[in-house]
């Protein structure tokens, strides 16, 4: 059964920064690739491939960075320099045999 588990949100002041991490079970996390979406829309704002290669949309793009460590099949987000914008519920996907979103966590930032 594949299960995405997130943490790390919560709520910061503008300027601010989080870390936010998704956990993976039950795929073969090497070989998935893996984003970040936030949203109701889900938009797919941070990419990262099985080979490594980074993604990112022009909303984050200088501010978030992603990073896995596939030894412990986790997925980072590092998000800097946070703005009332980036409020939302952020769900991490896997990119695998099929499409899998996580349960998703709030990141609200206050002005």
């Amino acid at each position: 059964q594949v299960q995405l588990v997130e943490s790390g949100g919560g709520s910061v002041q503008a300027g601010g920064s989080l870390n936010l991490s998704c956990k993976a079970y039950g795929i073969d996390f090497s070989s998935c690739g893996m984003a970040w979406s936030r949203g109701e829309a889900r938009e797919l704002f941070a990419t990262i491939g099985a080979d490594g290669v980074t993604g990112y949309g022009d909303s984050v793009k200088g501010r978030f960075t992603i990073s896995r460590d596939n030894p412990k099949n986790t997925l980072y987000l590092q998000m800097n320099s946070l703005t009332t914008d980036d409020t939302a519920l952020y769900r991490c996907v896997a990119v695998c045999t099929g499409l899998y979103y996580g349960p998703g966590i709030q990141v609200t930032v206050s002005s």
